[in-house]
């Protein structure tokens, strides 16, 4: 027998009521059968079979790869359109190439690019993606927002963030980037992502920062 750490976001807390879960399971058992459990338990969470991503220990995977004792999956709901404090990291380095933070407070955009700048550089392109007052869907059309909710799985999160940087700086020819994105409750007008991209030339800096926006919104589960 081995036991499970299952993780529970979005939608998907709600629906099974809890954040986070402990199972038991036979040896040989794979995601597909831990999520047959809670499907069985909770026909809500089996309306959504077809939507549901999963991760074990933090990485994206398949409901066919078989767990191990110790293992840690999160269920994961689709990304709409993507503690207090902040949870972040760099490169390691006294001067940064690469930043990644997730943050509940206001992102300071000037900040960011003052952190990330050289005098080396010959253009700094900044995304800020922001709330706004109204959201689309298929089913419903246009609705007015009153404010948004972010939510993330934090280290997974991370994780991916520092998978998006990589591929920039190994593909563009750009110096230094960074991503901050906010999680909690945030305002109309309110930033909730901010991407920062220098390099010496304007077009590099704006195709590496294109291509980061792109990619966070595919690969990074943060949900509103």
């Amino acid at each position: 027998m081995m036991r499970i750490n299952v993780l529970f976001f979005g939608m998907l807390k709600d629906i099974v009521g809890q954040t986070e879960d402990h199972v038991i399971l036979e040896e040989g058992a794979s995601i597909g059968q831990l999520y047959e459990i809670y499907a069985a338990r909770l026909p809500r969470l089996a309306k959504h079979s077809s939507s549901i991503l999963f991760s074990r220990n933090r990485a994206f995977a398949d409901r066919s790869e078989l767990l191990q004792e110790g293992d840690e999956v999160a269920f994961l709901p689709p990304v709409s359109g993507g503690a207090p404090g902040r949870a972040e990291d760099s490169d390691g380095c006294s001067e940064p190439e690469t930043v990644h933070r997730l943050t509940r407070e206001p992102i300071d955009s000037r900040a960011l690019v003052e952190e990330l700048k050289r005098g080396k550089d010959g253009a700094v392109v900044v995304f800020e993606g922001i709330v706004r007052n109204h959201s689309k869907d298929q089913a419903s059309g246009e609705r007015a927002t009153l404010y948004l909710e972010y939510e993330s799985y934090e280290p997974m999160a991370l994780e991916k963030m520092r998978e998006i940087t990589a591929e920039v700086k190994r593909d563009f020819p750009v110096d230094r980037v960074g991503i901050v994105h906010r999680l909690g409750r945030l305002e109309i007008g309110e930033a909730c992502v901010v991407i920062v991209v220098t390099s010496g030339l304007r077009r590099e800096a704006f195709e590496g920062c294109r291509y980061t926006i792109v990619r966070l919104k595919r690969i990074v589960r943060i949900w509103k």
